[in-house]
């Protein structure tokens, strides 16, 4: 091969499709997505919802976009490709298998443990004890940046221990869901956090400064009220159940913390996110396995009888989000594919239209997109996903600031998955309480559907964000070199 032929066949190698043609116009490009919409919705009002039943959704809507595309099959599949290469969903999938790591490992030195610790040493009982869960379950989301984990191990260990010291069921599971929202908002480890983040361009450092004073302003009146109302009439269970919960907790979980604060100092000083994670898993590792919290086996072992012979703290976290990680990708593309076939230059013209040169409606457009996902779709972080192209577009097109853009993304995204009785966060926790009755008979269930008015984290942070929208609180502009601005630059 020649050298001109080199150069030629690296050029078409690089070649990135800039435009897709598409039968149906703008609607053709946006089939993929559409499709994964619909197919996410009905497997949810199914009861049929999975990571890996969303993935098969993704899939089966790209293959299908083949058909609607005018332009050679070749060119959209380059145009996936090209989709699948973008550093936004890389950059996730990476964060999220570090996070997923960090979380695990705290979970196996006794974190939890340690704060129910904590919660058995006040003595406090019904409503007080309602407003402690919630506390707690912020506390440890924002240590670990996964909700999905907090309520799990909130409803095994807080649910039964909180109704036998006479904490009303609902409010205990509703406290519980509040406090995943409160840390899968704000933890700079969340995979919200993350996503939110990365698909504004934006630093995790910066957005989770800018989003506490939204996080705090919802969580004030949330735990007044989980106070208030969280009571029940008896404990269930008498002392006797409470006793036997509580003697499982101890405080030598607490040095986990230490890790913890190590983290979110790093990440919130400027440091990489992955450069902060690495080292509060390294200083977790010794903490672990030197003050006898647990054996190094727990951490990473190798077992030759198991499907993925290396087990352990380290390889569940990453395979925790496998699934996430392939759909991620996926989305991302399909999301490419939209802009490729002109969808995006579509709907930002529709909405442009009723926006005008107005900022708050283009929040209150931002706002109700992110809304409409979240509600239809069951895990939070794909409507998140699926949302943030919308969110980019419009608030670049307005000069909304990065910061504010990912704000309204994730709290919004936040607050509603662990809402709607059909969010697979409130299934999770449901399904975990009936579990638990099979250790405790006594126990009563909280049904998915008695819990949505209670989730006073989550319904509080959607308003703030609303408020925000209208009213313009918090909003700051974009200048050219990424700063932030408090009037909107001129064009």
């Amino acid at each position: 091969m020649t050298s001109a032929e080199e150069e030629l066949a690296r050029t078409e190698g690089s070649k990135r499709i800039q435009k897709l043609d598409f039968r149906f116009g703008a609607f053709g490009a946006a089939v993929p997505l559409i499709f994964f919409v619909v197919w996410a919705i009905t497997t949810s009002v199914m009861k049929l919802s999975s990571e890996v039943g969303l993935v098969m959704g993704a899939l089966i809507g790209i293959t299908l976009g083949l058909f609607f595309s005018k332009s050679k099959w070749g060119d959209y599949a380059q145009g996936l490709f090209d989709g699948l290469a973008q550093p936004v969903g890389v950059v996730a999938i990476v964060a999220w298998f570090y996070a997923g790591m960090f979380a695990q490992i705290l979970q196996v030195g006794g974190l939890v443990e340690g704060l129910v610790w904590i919660g058995s040493i006040t003595g406090v009982t019904g409503g007080l004890f309602v407003a402690l869960t919630f506390l707690l379950a912020g506390t440890f989301s924002t240590a670990v940046g996964t909700g999905y984990g907090t309520t799990v191990a909130f409803c095994t260990l807080m649910y039964p221990a909180g109704v036998a010291v006479g904490g009303d069921p609902t409010m205990m599971f509703a406290a519980i869901l509040a406090g995943a929202v409160f840390g899968d908002n704000l933890a700079p480890v969340s995979d919200t956090t993350i996503v939110s983040a990365t698909t504004q361009e934006a630093d995790v450092p910066g957005v989770v400064r800018s989003r506490f004073k939204y996080s705090i302003m919802a969580a004030i009146p949330s735990t007044i009220l989980f106070g208030i109302f969280g009571g029940g009439t008896t404990g269930v269970g008498g002392a006797d159940a409470a006793a036997n919960i509580m003697e499982n907790s101890n405080p030598t979980g607490l040095i986990m913390l230490l890790p913890f604060a190590i983290v979110l100092v790093l990440a919130l000083t400027g440091q990489h996110l992955v450069t902060s994670l690495t080292w509060g898993i390294l200083a977790a590792i010794p903490l672990i396995v030197f003050t006898n919290l647990g054996e190094f086996a727990e951490i990473i072992s190798f077992d030759p009888d198991s499907d993925t012979v290396i087990t352990g703290a380290l390889v569940e976290g990453v395979m925790g989000y496998m699934n996430m990680g392939i759909l991620i990708l996926l989305i991302v593309a399909s999301a490419h594919l939209l802009k490729l076939g002109g969808t995006m230059d579509a709907i930002t013209g529709v909405m442009i239209k009723w926006i005008k040169n107005s900022v708050r409606r283009a929040e209150l457009a931002i706002w109700s997109i992110v809304a409409l996902l979240n509600s239809a779709i069951t895990i939070n972080t794909a409507a998140e996903i699926a949302a943030a192209p919308f969110v980019k577009e419009l608030g670049e097109k307005y000069k909304i600031h990065r910061y504010r853009r990912a704000n309204m993304l994730d709290a919004v995204t936040s607050a509603l998955g662990y809402i709607f009785p059909w969010g697979a966060p409130v299934l999770l926790g449901w399904s975990t309480i009936k579990l638990m009755t099979e250790t405790y008979e006594w126990l009563p269930v909280a049904s998915p559907t008695a819990v949505f008015p209670f989730v006073f984290q989550g319904w509080f942070l959607v308003v703030v964000m609303l408020i925000a929208a209208i009213t313009g609180w918090g909003l700051r502009f974009e200048g050219k070199n990424g700063e932030e601005l408090k009037e909107r630059p001129r064009d």
